[in-house]
């Protein structure tokens, strides 16, 4: 941000002072300083290259500054995932770009190439690399080779290479480059995984000024495809590049966050592994994409899940899990990295994530949901994909009324939670829907029967007459932002009676100030100890709830409020602390996506 120091409050920028650069297989984090705090290579869930926003002294990292005193200001390049960090000095003015390049062949594309462009705008100034790698989570060794400007950085795993326009020096396991470049002068330091038939290549000046000139046009053509014109286009756009930026190209998934372990609240131990394809988190990018036009993603999850997501897999908890890896693979074995301290001292470090074998029924509605809207808005689905649907309706009709963990992944222990009988009732509903549109086979006298059960379910115990409000599980009186949800779903008309008493319920034990909590833990225990922050999704379901109920001024406020706590690029990570920072990984698909859904909605109230 512009007037902001280019030092770290200790040795942690905070979560929010970075931004985010990707290839649709990894990402990296770029801190406001200009080092590359988190990067994980080839993949999402790989283990980490540069970890040094969960170590800043293991986890290894990229520098690249101006040598000396100076204010930053970071930005993206208009309507394209091109990051651009300015520092302003006394003797003069540079920038640096970094982006990395989409597409490609396929020896290209496992390079997964990394282009930091420097250059000097005005003046005359000195600057400052260091590139510190520190392969599986710092874990393993490696050795640094220096040939001219190439650094080969090799370990018994992966190998990377950097190649250089200026010269570079070995520093241990390290390589450094100290250099000055005068006005319209530039450097470029190019950052490859290499292996196999990857060779270490040069990337010379004018290579990175064409692949710059490339990666924005990619970005700006896939842009172009949204159909929003509504009045926060900037912040919607900005989202749906976001989630773009989370889909694994190879095989369409799409993760929940590309951090690991940053802590929902200050200390630890609310920390968590978001590598991954959660169902329902997926699911919900899929209407969120689609409702903008982007058509082709969602294509490419349905494909995932048609791959990887069998309703014959027999699982005992069901024939869904409720997440999975990038490729389909469902052990996800949660394990701790005791010798990383964590964000700020926030341990546990965590890898893998002990909930994908929980039960959350609520991720059949979310699927099956997704689904449906896929069939309406965008092209038919098959004749196997049906079948599908058919087997998932008749095992949620079989099972339902289990106890289960619950959308917030309780480690508690099972309770009725009344979102996932929401979640059920979607499930059934949309494939109903389906059925009757299409004309497709179906037990429908059985589907209603079960559908219409559920409901009178959950308006018996799910209500709460003492609270006058729909409440998290049967039979109690703690109240949970997932039941806003119930009118977004179309269970209950936005203005019935009981639903807008359980929205004032809402509103006036979970809002403070338009941000939302999910759940009260001291009321509701969910095994994990600490209070959290204020959930980011939550507040766009608010937004989204109050347009529905008609309450537009309010709705538009708690909206345009929700804007001011992005991060300077318009991101968001899970959680708004309580002094307003961003906490827990970063940034968040499920926000974002609850972003695009608000405003669509909302701008299409207010007309």
């Amino acid at each position: 941000m512009d007037g902001t120091p280019t030092g770290r409050t200790g040795r942690y920028l905070p979560i929010a002072e970075h931004g985010l650069i990707g290839d649709l297989r990894s990402v990296a984090l770029v801190g406001t300083d200009g080092t590359i705090d988190w990067y994980c290579c080839p993949a999402f869930d790989a283990p980490s290259v540069f970890a040094s926003l969960l170590d800043a002294e293991r986890g290894g990292r990229f520098e690249l500054a101006v040598a000396g005193p100076a204010r930053t200001k970071q930005f993206y390049f208009p309507d394209t995932n091109v990051l651009i960090t300015r520092f302003f000095t006394e003797e003069g003015v540079g920038e640096v770009q970094d982006f990395m390049p989409v597409g490609g062949g396929p020896v290209e594309a496992e390079r997964h190439r990394l282009i930091r462009r420097v250059l000097c705008v005005r003046g005359s100034l000195p600057f400052r690399a260091r590139v510190a790698p520190r392969f599986d989570y710092g874990t393993r060794p490696h050795t640094v080779r220096l040939t001219g400007d190439t650094a080969v950085f090799e370990s018994a795993g992966p190998a990377l290479a950097l190649t250089a326009t200026v010269p570079l020096e070995a520093d241990g396991p390290d390589a450094r480059a100290d250099f000055k470049l005068a006005q319209s002068e530039s450097a470029v330091f190019a950052l490859d995984q290499v292996g196999g038939a990857v060779a270490p290549r040069r990337c010379a000046r004018a290579e990175a000024e064409e692949q710059f000139a490339a990666t924005v046009a990619y970005w700006r053509r896939w842009l172009s495809a949204s159909r929003y014109r509504g009045r926060w286009r900037e912040h919607v756009h900005r989202s749906a590049l976001t989630l773009k930026l989370l889909t694994y190209a190879p095989t369409g998934a799409i993760v929940a966050a590309p951090t690991t372990s940053l802590p929902e609240r200050a200390g630890g131990e609310r920390n968590w592994d978001y590598r991954y394809v959660w169902v329902r988190d997926a699911a919900f990018c899929v209407y969120a994409l689609l409702r903008l036009g982007f058509t082709g993603e969602a294509a490419a999850f349905m494909d995932f899940v048609t791959r990887h997501i069998s309703p014959g897999d027999g699982r005992s908890s069901g024939p869904l899990q409720i997440m999975y890896g990038i490729d389909g693979r469902t052990d996800l074995a949660e394990r701790e990295l005791g010798h990383l301290e964590g964000y700020r001292g926030a341990a546990p470090v965590r890898v893998g994530n002990a909930a994908a074998d929980q039960l959350q029924l609520d991720v059949y509605g979310a699927l099956i949901d997704s689904i449906y809207l896929y069939d309406k808005w965008a092209e038919p689905i098959s004749s196997g994909q049906w079948d599908d649907v058919c087997a998932l309706v008749d095992w949620v009709c079989e099972h339902w009324d289990q106890p289960d963990e619950g959308i917030w992944e309780t480690r508690g222990g099972r309770r009725d939670f009344l979102y996932s009988r929401l979640m059920c009732w979607v499930a059934i509903e949309r494939a109903i829907r389906l059925a009757n549109r299409r004309g497709l086979p179906a037990d429908l006298p059985r589907w209603q029967e079960c559908r219409d059960t559920v409901y009178r379910r959950i308006m018996r115990r799910g209500w709460s007459e003492a609270r006058q409000a729909f409440v998290q599980y049967e039979g109690g009186d703690v109240l949970d932002a997932a039941v806003l949800m119930m009118p977004l779903a179309k269970f209950i008309a936005p203005t019935d009676p009981k639903w807008l008493s359980t929205l004032d319920a809402l509103g006036q034990d979970l809002v403070s100030d338009s941000l939302v909590y999910r759940y009260d833990p001291r009321t509701s225990p969910d095994g994990v100890r600490g209070d959290e922050g204020t959930f980011s999704l939550c507040s766009f379901w608010y937004v989204e709830a109050l347009t529905r109920a008609g309450r537009l001024d309010e709705a538009r406020l708690a909206f345009e409020k929700m804007l001011t706590y992005a991060n300077h690029l318009g991101l968001y990570a899970e959680e708004i602390s309580h002094t307003g920072e961003q906490q827990g990984n970063f940034p968040q698909a499920f926000t974002h996506l609850a972003l695009i859904s608000a405003a669509f909605n909302l701008d299409r109230a207010l007309g």
